[in-house]
């Protein structure tokens, strides 16, 4: 595949009003160290400015794009911005069940207000399960692009395929696996993104050098703080063709990550800030997450937890296992003393245990499906190889593990002897009371478990154990559309090198690709809960490949809940 559109400018509209703050240099992090990477290969491959985006979508009407979300049965989010407005404006919409719009089987008007940035959200009611509908906007005599969308089945439907997302920085690379998946949209009854649709964070002026390289120059430049800086990063991703194209081809089913509002966020701050300052920034953030997204919006906007019924197939609970209810972080030495292992430690905190709890006896689906944010599964390594991940030190673990037990020296009886300790510390592994009550509860219940996590940017597959070691579910992990993961953080080992050992050395990991980017599709039938990795060649080029990872199963049934070939 190729593309090379025009490049992005800077929406006029979202440049009055407050200017954003210059935050302290040192608060930044964007995505493990990649933009110097990025600069680094940009530089050697020799890049054009070509990216993405294209540089209308501020000056059309509706150059945003459009975009559906949360299905239902009988109803579905339809979205769209407004642009070059300056007061309140009336929007017409329809709906149809063909693309030329002969069969209209739904109409409205709605308003574009600057009290939401002029986005447009409206929740068409009254439409038939299972079906596809197309839909757009009318404006001043101008029309919006057409939209796809898909209504939730009922019954016993025989399959259900979601297309799952995670981790997308857009001056890190272009977003082919949003490219792909918007091509194949036919296939996908939804996609699901499990958080870091944008990221917060702000470039020095050589990140942002390195941004430009690639065509992916990022406004604003700096951090973002307010609700027009918010608004602003948002406009700018939708500047991104690729984007505007998955969005508008499927309906979409998300939850935020932390970058959607301050990196390392939990309950009471972020890796920098707590009290008013923080409920501030965090209540800008999330005003600009529920304008932008096709959300169904509740009385209280903090609360994005939800659940989508698939017929008697699968029941997809959606957790915020971020923001609302997440205790703060614990470092090394904290975990070490156990403090992951604090009963009353809390990631979904009691609401929304309490409503998870109550969702899982109430669906009668074949299979419980959980999106959420961060890896569920025990990623726990050596404690060796957790304070120098090196060569040396994960090749004398395994060389340990390997050696019969008769043969092995003192000093390999040691290293299998060593405390282990997570090897994310945002993780549920830091979690550990909260996770046995969630897989508790599943076992309990005789609920197939499937869960879908972002956050690593690599891809993993692993059983879910519970305390006593039996298999309750399984995970798998999104690799990220571009935000760099492992293989960046540890630039010395080799991809295959970390994957192979990793997955050695961590007896609930199944499968692990680190070095690529890309998306999972997973497929649900009566039968199996399937994934698919799809990974693209490369996010520094305006050409892409892509290729496969395995395909890994879990089959229905209290003997079955654990991870086979297909």
């Amino acid at each position: 595949m190729a593309r090379c559109p025009e490049q992005d400018r800077t929406d006029p509209d979202l440049t009055r009003g407050e200017q954003p703050a210059v935050p302290d240099a040192g608060r930044r992090r964007l995505v493990l160290g990649g933009a110097g990477s990025a600069l680094a290969l940009a530089t050697g491959l020799g890049m054009t400015a070509c990216g993405g985006g294209t540089g209308h979508a501020a000056e059309e009407r509706f150059g945003y794009g459009v975009a559906s979300g949360d299905p239902l049965a009988d109803r579905v989010i339809l979205w769209t911005r407004v642009n070059n407005l300056t007061a309140a404006t009336d929007v017409q919409w329809e709906v149809a069940t063909d693309s030329g719009f002969a069969a209209v089987v739904r109409t409205g008007t709605a308003s574009a207000d600057p009290n939401r940035d002029f986005t447009v959200k409206v929740d068409c009611t009254g439409l038939q399960p299972g079906t596809v509908y197309f839909f757009r906007f009318h404006s001043a005599g101008q029309v919006s692009e057409t939209g796809r969308t898909k209504t939730l089945p009922v019954g016993s439907p025989q399959q259900v395929r979601l297309a799952v997302f995670s981790c997308a920085a857009y001056p890190l690379g272009q977003f082919h696996a949003y490219a792909n998946a918007a091509e194949r949209s036919a296939e996908f009854d939804a996609g699901v993104f499990l958080g870091d649709y944008i990221y917060e964070t702000g470039l020095t002026d050589a990140e942002q050098t390195a941004a430009a390289a690639l065509g992916r120059k990022v406004q604003p430049q700096e951090e973002l703080h307010n609700v027009v800086d918010y608004r602003r990063r948002y406009a700018h991703y939708h500047t991104d063709s690729d984007l505007r194209a998955v969005r508008k081809t499927m309906p979409i089913i998300a939850v935020w990550d932390d970058h959607e509002i301050a990196n390392g966020v939990w309950r009471e701050g972020d890796g920098a800030e707590t009290g008013a300052v923080f409920l501030a920034r965090r209540a800008a953030a999330v005003q600009a997450f529920h304008e932008w997204m096709p959300t169904r919006t509740g009385a209280d906007p903090l609360k994005i937890y939800r659940s989508f019924d698939f017929g008697n197939l699968l029941s997809l609970h959606m957790l915020d296992a971020r923001v609302v209810a997440r205790d703060a972080p614990i470092a090394r030495d904290q975990y070490l003393a156990g403090a992951a292992a604090d009963p009353n430690r809390q990631i979904l905190g009691q609401e929304q245990s309490d409503w998870l709890a109550a969702r899982l006896p109430a669906s009668t689906a074949t299979w419980q499906v959980v999106g959420q944010q961060v890896l569920m599964a025990r990623m726990l390594i050596p404690l060796s190889v957790f304070d120098d991940f090196s060569e040396g030190n994960i090749t004398a673990f395994i060389q340990a593990l390997d050696t019969p037990e008769a043969s092995r020296t003192d000093q390999q009886r040691a290293l299998l002897a060593q405390p282990r300790i997570a090897m994310d510390l945002e993780s549920w592994d830091a979690f550990v009371a909260a996770r046995e009550k969630l897989l508790g509860t599943a076992r309990t219940l005789d609920k197939n478990l499937v869960v879908l996590s972002g956050d690593s940017h690599n891809a993993w597959a692993s059983n879910l154990t519970d305390a006593t070691g039996r298999s309750v579910g399984v995970e798998f992990g999104v690799p990220s559309v571009t935000s760099l993961g492992l293989e960046q953080e540890h630039r010395k080992l080799s991809s295959q090198f970390m994957a192979e050992t990793l997955v050695r050395m961590i007896p609930d990991l199944k499968y692990a690709e680190i070095g690529h980017r890309g998306y999972l599709i997973v497929t649900l039938t009566p039968t199996a809960a399937q994934a698919n990795w799809v990974f693209v060649s490369s996010v520094l080029e305006n050409s892409f490949s892509t290729s496969t990872g395995p395909t890994l199963r879990m089959l229905p049934g209290a003997a079955n809940r654990s991870l086979v070939a297909a």
